[in-house]
């Protein structure tokens, strides 16, 4: 307001009250630019403080990469992390950025905009709705008035009941009548463990987390004891030995349904397993085979078999698919070459390789930029995946044809590339390891090109034996060499379930309680966890 806008009254009292009021407007002024003061400079404490944190972060991020990718001298000096402990690491780092969000947006107040709903994925069909009804007061003045209903806001959310022990209490009277001689009770129920304490669904829950999400029986026996139940772990160990025994039949006839397909992958890892007497852990093995026909277009369920043994020798696999003639596709270890051998004719089976082993070996020189071979080698394999993304699932006369128009280019270069560079390095050289690697195996890798049923590589196996090894992880040793067998038929069972689609812990449950009321064994194919019925 300009001094000749200002109209200043001629009464002495409404100019002493005009010169108050312009006070008080001065001093709330003043007052609320101090809030805003020291509303920014929190803002900037805030904002120093997530700067400071998200260095932090950014500084751990780089400490991994250069311990994944890093050169040699670059490399952290302990035992390099597994893919699992890199994801929990990276999962660590989401928390902290988000806990970072959670404070600016606080301390921000209303100010921030808020961010447009983004489109969500409904929550599965068969999950329980709770409906919770929130009616607006009725607004003064409108008591008498009739209310319309003209719309609403529905949102979901994601609720949990934590699982909860309960006592199944069974009464059986028994009667007897009047005039007749002799007393009459109903039979009792069949149970998987005779005059025992769990039910059936108890046994899958204590199966399914043990040997399929990885919680070893002495962290679930924590876990229980916080409901006030009491389970000790060698009671548990006990039943799940017992569950191995009926299990068995499963498991065996889930291999021999693995040797009637037309390709099997295979592939073997460790279980540590306590030596009888020394209290010692030696290395005993898993072997894993795998049948899964989708990606050439086949009908039959996936499936995965375990096999527990003390070695590792090609005896062990040759034993394990006796009998079995098509195609093998494996890793490089030559325990398999035995069930090829050109003396066996028609018994041997054809194998096959796998491509990304051999990436593997070139990736790690690319990723330490060591080689400027293996760089070329990386980069020249890459569109193998991509002409394979694009068949998959397709059969096998169209994989061939793609294959023969654009992979068979690509291969045909790489092995030029490599016998060109093969003899200007040094023998003992990394690349000339990874490319004689390749060489030795041309026949086996190069057969994909002319078999659609073959796939590029091993990937399927390596994905059925990775939570095998979480597993074995959380529990460092299978116990003995019956605790080794028990986990390799529980999980054959329970990941062919997960591949399938199927809930373990309902199938099992079904399952144990068929076996205890006598499931016929010529019905096996039944009780399988493709067959069953949701």
């Amino acid at each position: 307001m300009s001094a000749p806008d200002l109209a200043l009254p001629d009464d002495v009292d409404a100019l002493k009250a005009m010169v108050v009021a312009m006070a008080e407007k001065a001093a709330g002024l003043e007052e609320r630019n101090a809030d805003l003061e020291a509303h920014n400079t929190h803002l900037e404490l805030v904002n120093k403080s997530a700067e400071e944190r998200i260095a932090r972060l950014t500084a751990v991020v780089k400490m991994l990469e250069r311990s994944r990718f890093g050169s040699r001298s670059e490399r952290l000096r302990a035992g390099a992390l597994s893919e699992e402990q890199y994801a929990l690491v990276f999962d660590e780092i989401e928390t902290g950025v988000a806990a970072i969000q959670a404070q600016m947006e606080k301390s921000a107040g209303g100010s921030k905009a808020k961010r447009a709903p983004r489109p969500r994925k409904g929550f599965a069909a068969h999950l329980e709705r709770v409906e919770v009804v929130i009616e607006p007061e009725t607004p003064a003045g409108c008591e008498a008035l009739e209310k319309i209903l003209i719309g609403e806001d529905v949102s979901e959310r994601l609720d949990v009941t934590p699982a909860k022990f309960r006592v199944i209490v069974t009464r059986r009277p028994k009667y007897a009548y009047k005039g007749w001689d002799g007393v009459i009770q109903a039979a009792a129920p069949a149970r998987i463990i005779e005059s025992g304490i769990p039910t059936e669904a108890l046994l899958a829950q204590i199966a399914v987390s043990k040997y399929a999400d990885g919680l070893p029986l002495y962290r679930q026996e924590a876990i229980y004891a916080r409901d006030q139940v009491e389970i000790d772990r060698s009671q548990m160990a006990q039943w799940m030995g017992k569950l191995g025994f009926e299990l068995e039949p499963l498991a065996d006839y889930a291999l021999a349904r693995i040797k009637q397909g037309e390709r099997v992958f295979a592939d073997e890892t460790t279980l540590p397993t306590l030596a009888p007497g020394s209290g010692k852990a030696k290395t005993a093995y898993l072997w894993t085979y795998v049948r899964d026909d989708r990606p050439f277009g086949g009908s039959g369920p996936p499936i995965v078999a375990y096999r527990f043994e003390d070695s590792r020798a090609g005896e062990c696999v040759a034993r394990h698919l006796d009998g079995y003639r098509s195609i093998l596709q494996v890793d490089g270890y030559a325990a398999y070459n035995r069930l090829a051998r050109s003396d066996r004719g028609n018994d041997g089976v054809m194998l096959a390789a796998c491509w990304s082993h051999v990436r593997r070996k070139f990736y790690e020189l690319h990723a330490a930029g060591s080689s400027v071979i293996a760089s070329q080698t990386v980069a020249q394999m890459a569109p193998l995946w991509a002409a394979e993304e694009a068949v998959r699932g397709q059969d096998p006369a169209v994989r061939i044809t793609a294959r023969q128009e654009k992979s068979a280019v690509i291969v045909a270069a790489l092995f030029a590339l490599w016998e060109k560079e093969l003899p200007k390095l040094s023998g003992k050289s990394k690349p000339a390891e990874a490319i004689r690697y390749a060489l030795g195996r041309r026949a086996a890798l190069e057969r994909f090109l002319t078999d659609g049923r073959i796939e590029i590589d091993s990937n399927t196996v390596e994905r059925a034996i990775r939570p095998q090894t979480i597993t074995r992880k959380n529990s460092l040793f299978a116990g003995s060499d019956g605790g080794g067998r028990t986990w390799a038929t529980i999980a054959t069972l329970l990941t062919t379930a997960k591949m399938n689609q199927v809930d373990p812990h309902a199938w099992l449950t079904l399952t144990l309680e068929r076996i205890a009321n006598g499931w016929p064994n010529s019905d096996i194919d039944a009780l399988m966890p493709w067959n069953y019925q949701r």
